[in-house]
């Protein structure tokens, strides 16, 4: 993922240049101190993300957000709060407040590339591939999932299993947060414990799911979900 930082403060750019080297498949093109020098630079280049703060010198952020006729993905990091409502007018993917932590800052980035059907898989032999990949926090550590090889998603009192064709992996955070991570119409909420990639369903009877050797319930409250992929 191609990526922009837009501030005018060297330790902003800093700090996002230290998470974003944590991350693979991060590619950093350019530190520009204005929007401005921002705005002269995507006139003869491309890229898949921004990291845009708001209060800049001559032009603020989102007024050059408006100027863009195809905007990039934009994540943006700022300490004002009273802008936000604002940025998501401006569909912006995500609002970072600073000082952000490294797992507010990866929720953020997980949020786009999930959604950004523009990430190319470079070692894929087909050009017009793309995979989705989510980096999931266990304990100290740090774990890139590719989206596509998660078979369902288990809530398990405090933690969540994220169960996948390679592993099992369990993390401290809600369900619903993983979902949420996730950004894909691929997996639907099955039970309130519950949440299954659709196409590795294998076979569904009456109340249970079958995906390969696993065996998934289906809460009452749920059963619609299942109604609208049957139809």
């Amino acid at each position: 993922m191609r990526y922009l930082i837009i501030d005018d403060e060297h330790i902003a750019h800093k700090i996002i240049m230290e998470y974003c080297e944590m991350l693979p498949h991060m590619k950093l093109q350019k530190n520009c101190y204005s929007a401005l020098e921002a705005l002269e630079y995507l006139n003869t280049h491309q890229v898949d993300l921004v990291f845009l703060d708001i209060n800049m010198p001559k032009l603020k952020g989102f007024e050059f957000l408006k100027t863009l006729s195809a905007p990039p993905k934009v994540i943006v990091t700022t300490a004002y709060s009273e802008f936000a409502i604002e940025g998501y007018e401006l569909n912006v993917s995500d609002y970072l407040l600073k000082p952000f932590s490294l797992e507010r800052f990866l929720k953020a980035v997980n949020k786009v590339m999930g959604s950004n059907t523009n990430l190319k898989n470079a070692s894929s032999e087909e050009n017009d591939a793309t995979t989705k990949r989510i980096f999931l926090r266990q304990n100290k550590s740090y774990i890139q999932v590719e989206v596509d090889t998660i078979l369902f998603i288990e809530a398990s009192g405090n933690y969540t299993k994220i169960v996948s064709k390679n592993e099992t992996i369990t993390i401290r955070e809600k369900i619903s947060d993983v979902l949420e991570s996730l950004h894909s119409d691929d997996f639907i909420q099955v039970h309130k414990s519950f949440a299954v990639a659709i196409k590795y369903i294998n076979r569904i009877d009456g109340n249970r799911i079958h995906i390969q050797d696993h065996t998934i319930p289906v809460g009452k409250l749920y059963k619609a979900n299942l109604i609208k992929i049957l139809k």
